[in-house]
C-alpha cells in the first residue's frame, strides 16, 4: 500500500481532518487505498486514502 492511511487496520478509531462535526469514525475496512470508515455522525464513507490523511485515535 502506498497511501496516506496504508497503516490503517479495521477496528481503529478516526476522525477526518476536514469534517470534524462527523464525529468518530471506525475503519470497517482499507483495501487498494479506499478506506471505509463508518463516522459516528455521519455515516459509512468511503474516502480516498491518497487524497485524505484520516487522524488516527488511540484514547476516547
Amino acid at each position: 500500500m502506498d497511501h496516506l492511511n496504508a497503516f490503517l487496520e479495521p477496528g481503529m478509531l478516526v476522525k477526518h481532518p476536514d469534517q470534524p462535526d462527523w464525529g468518530l469514525g471506525q475503519v470497517q475496512s482499507n483495501i487498494d487505498g479506499r478506506v471505509t470508515v463508518n463516522f459516528r455522525e455521519e455515516g459509512k464513507v468511503v474516502l480516498d486514502g491518497r487524497v485524505v490523511a484520516l487522524i488516527p485515535v488511540f484514547e476516547n
